[in-house]
């Protein structure tokens, strides 16, 4: 997935797709296990892609947390 496409994902949009590039991760490490596996990048591309999912995810929270913290500032 790219990063742009990331970008404009909500936190739980982006932990529904963490969740589904994690299962997807296990399914590979399976087929790379039984060597059933055609394409054996798959698990680097997946391990990147996580990744890239968990950095957009914690820069969103952080981003939310420093919101709800100046909000509660001004009252």
């Amino acid at each position: 997935m790219k990063a742009e496409d990331l970008k404009t994902k909500t936190v739980d949009e982006l932990q529904k797709i963490l969740i589904d590039e994690r299962k997807a991760q296990m399914n590979a490490r399976f087929q790379r296990a039984n060597g059933t596996m055609e394409k054996t990048d798959g698990v680097r591309k997946g391990r990147r892609t996580i990744a890239r999912i968990k950095t957009f995810l914690n820069a969103k929270l952080k981003e939310e947390a420093t919101k709800g913290a100046s909000k509660s500032k001004a009252a």
